[in-house]
């Protein structure tokens, strides 16, 4: 068995790959329609058509049981141009020095970026 993508059900594919390539750089390698996949294993599927796969049961958007995980070099840029964003948590830096920040794509789903952790080693011996 090979592990493929992490799909996450949304409200507006159309907003949903725009937020994706314009936060996240992540492009379309696949579109049809209802479902799109993006570079680094993340697939879109239309809130309708998950609903009918899953028998109509309720989805819950917003409720915070995951995250997608990226890993950015400059942290510092990145964090520094999330005005608009509505955020899980301002950028901390965990008790093993990695900074992360915590935000939610448009349907709720939260994002973390943290700071590569090649990046932290250079910043800590930079710093010794």
């Amino acid at each position: 068995m090979k592990y493929e993508a992490t799909l996450i059900a949304v409200k507006d594919i159309e907003r949903s790959k725009a937020f994706y390539k314009e936060w996240l750089g992540l492009d379309v390698v696949a579109d049809f329609g209802a479902n799109v996949s993006l570079t680094g294993g993340i697939a879109l599927q239309t809130v309708e058509t998950w609903s009918e796969f899953i028998g109509g049961r309720e989805i819950g958007f917003k409720n915070n049981a995951g995250e997608l995980y990226f890993e950015e070099d400059d942290f510092d840029s990145f964090a520094a141009k999330l005005n608009g964003l509505e955020l899980v948590h301002p950028p901390l830096e965990h008790r093993w020095g990695q900074r992360v920040v915590r935000f939610y794509d448009p349907d709720g789903h939260i994002i973390e970026v943290g700071e590569n952790m090649n990046a932290v080693v250079r910043r800590f011996m930079k710093a010794a």
